[in-house]
């Protein structure tokens, strides 16, 4: 039977109107509401139309209700910014993200959450360092950050969407956390944003935290303290801090230029005027909205093992989106840039994959 919600879905992936999908399909606005709402039943040639439109497989449409992503507890760190229907298109990602979720797991075991709840804590410099400490990680810098949280049992991917204004989000499902990264941002903001939402799924778990921008300070003082620990920096920093020392050292911390001059800044290293000067400094060098001097993108351990080992049983990308029926692209979109050959060692394993019996 025709699946109204998942013609909803379809249409927000692709960022459409319901005028849009209309002009697409041939068929008018108001047929495409009531399709929407069931109140029409369409026959197999709008189906039809309604998959070439929107570049979905038919099947897709007779599949079962997806359960829904509460969005108050989803946190978006650019909600201002954002306009409906690119958070409609990164919330509809999300539902896919838990579909391809549950078919992995029936075939494999991943690693279960160990993240604290810090819901009571307002502090993010103690929380950050609560979370270390849980995890025995000292106050060295974190080699792989993606890595690291996929151990602990956090589900990561990607968003395929080109826009400046969808960073990341996170939110909870079934004791089950999961991140969602735009990796269209150089390698070091990814980073940040990666711990930025560990701030959230540890400190606001139980929070509603759409558009507060305080919870948005405080998930960065998180992930600043838990990338760039104080006694690190400060032993590591040198006494006198130019530009170019900044950009020298940002590298230790994997962190963007930006944030260890801010990072510096907060722990009293630079004065105000110092750190307004360095900004403006940084700026002209280009290292406002990039990095020219960057560093190697992170990828996934989890999504690497798993796609190896799913090809070692001739089972591919192509198969696993015959399963979801979704498109080839949805799923590439999910993955995109947290897969592929990666030089550096497995700091953190992730050997608790395992095919299920």
């Amino acid at each position: 039977m025709f699946n109204p919600q998942r013609l909803s879905l379809a249409r927000m992936r692709r960022r459409l109107t319901a005028k849009a999908l209309a002009s697409l399909t041939g068929l008018s606005a108001d047929t495409i509401s009531r399709l929407e709402r069931g109140t029409n039943v369409p026959d197999d040639s709008t189906v039809a139309r309604l998959a070439e439109g929107l570049r979905y497989p038919p099947s897709f449409f007779a599949q079962p209700e997806i359960d829904a992503i509460d969005t108050e507890a989803v946190s978006f760190r650019s909600f201002s910014k954002m306009t409906a229907r690119e958070r409609e298109a990164a919330l509809a990602a999300g539902v896919l993200g838990l579909q391809l979720t549950q078919l992995i797991e029936r075939h494999f075991n991943l690693p279960e959450a160990d993240l604290l709840d810090l819901s009571r804590e307002t502090n993010p410099e103690v929380a950050a360092a609560a979370v270390r400490q849980h995890w025995s990680l000292g106050e060295k810098p974190i080699g792989n950050v993606i890595g690291l949280l996929e151990t602990k049992g956090v589900r990561l991917f990607s968003l395929a969407e080109n826009t400046a204004s969808v960073n990341a989000f996170s939110f909870w499902r079934e004791e089950k956390p999961f991140i969602f990264l735009n990796n269209f941002k150089t390698a070091e903001s990814s980073i940040f944003d990666t711990a930025h939402e560990l701030g959230h799924l540890v400190m606001h778990r139980m929070a509603d935290i759409r558009g507060i921008r305080s919870v948005e300070r405080e998930a960065d003082q998180f992930a600043s303290a838990f990338l760039m620990p104080e006694n690190d920096v400060r032993a590591r920093l040198p006494r006198f801090l130019t530009v170019d020392a900044v950009i020298e050292m940002k590298s230790r911390w994997r962190v963007s230029a930006m944030a260890l001059a801010r990072r510096a800044y907060t722990l009293g290293r630079l004065t105000e005027w110092q750190y307004k000067s360095m900004c403006i400094e940084l700026g002209r060098r280009g290292y406002r909205s990039s990095e020219p001097v960057g560093i190697a993108r992170e990828k996934s351990m989890v999504w690497k093992k798993v796609l190896t080992q799913l090809w070692s049983e001739r089972v591919t990308k192509d198969d696993l989106a015959k399963q979801l029926a979704i498109p080839v692209d949805e799923l590439e979109g999910l993955i995109w840039n947290l897969t592929g050959d990666d030089s550096r060692p497995d700091r953190y394993s992730v050997g608790t994959i395992r095919a299920v019996s």
